[in-house]
């Protein structure tokens, strides 16, 4: 068996590169806890590798060439996607009204309290298992996962060799690829802890996650 294992790498490398649904539900786990990073990076590494046990099997390529069932998909996908970002705007929203009883500058000049309550809330919010199964259903919902496994990956399929003995090979490099890369952006994104201490960088946080889930839900629904 012969793969080109340098241009594979390079390929998965430049995927990772360009953030997507994994990319943000990570980095909004990371940044209530490095744990629930960790735990939601692992969850889109499973869900990878539901992807590759797919395209072994032919699922993918069954999948792909139903309209229904890739628009379903996409459409679950892009449905999920929405329900984070609708879940992160009504977080901040809820924040605002708990915050709302104090002045301003109370809670600007005295964030200790206000801060750590709230954010002890959100983390007793967010288990591990939450956060695992939010970085799950991002990468098993997402249709883009499974074309790369369709498409991309056969191409540096050796036919002389078994295929679906290179696409296990090939698919686990893809994920342990995966996995260093998520590790390396939950230890830059859980410094992000510290600002969102404060109230009201914790509500512009929600906020913009929020909407951006949004956008990338309304992304995948209306892609071809």
């Amino acid at each position: 068996m012969s793969v080109d294992l340098v241009g594979f790498l390079g390929v998965v490398m430049l995927a990772y590169l360009v953030p997507g649904p994994d990319f943000l539900v990570i980095v909004r786990a990371a940044a209530r806890r490095a744990s629930l990073g960790r735990a939601a990076a692992f969850g889109a590494q499973t869900g990878l590798c539901v992807h590759m046990c797919a395209a072994a099997l032919g699922l993918s390529a069954i999948a792909a060439q139903s309209a229904l069932a890739f628009t379903v998909i996409k459409l679950a996908g892009a449905a999920y996607l929405v329900h984070l970002g609708v879940r992160a705007l009504l977080a901040a929203r809820k924040d605002t009204e708990h915050g709302g009883g104090h002045g301003a500058a109370g809670r600007e000049e005295a964030p200790g309290r206000c801060s750590s309550d709230g954010a002890a809330a959100g983390e007793r919010g967010h288990s591990r298992r939450a956060s695992f199964a939010e970085g799950f259903l991002s990468n098993v919902l997402n249709p883009k996962a499974a074309l790369f496994f369709l498409s991309i990956l056969p191409q540096f399929v050796n036919r002389g060799g078994s295929p679906t003995r290179q696409i296990f090979l090939l698919g686990a490099l893809d994920v342990l690829v995966g996995v260093v890369y998520w590790l390396a952006l939950v230890g830059f994104a859980a410094r992000l802890r510290t600002a969102l201490a404060r109230p009201s960088w914790r509500r512009r946080w929600e906020r913009i996650s929020g909407s951006l889930f949004i956008a990338l839900g309304i992304t995948v629904a209306t892609a071809e």
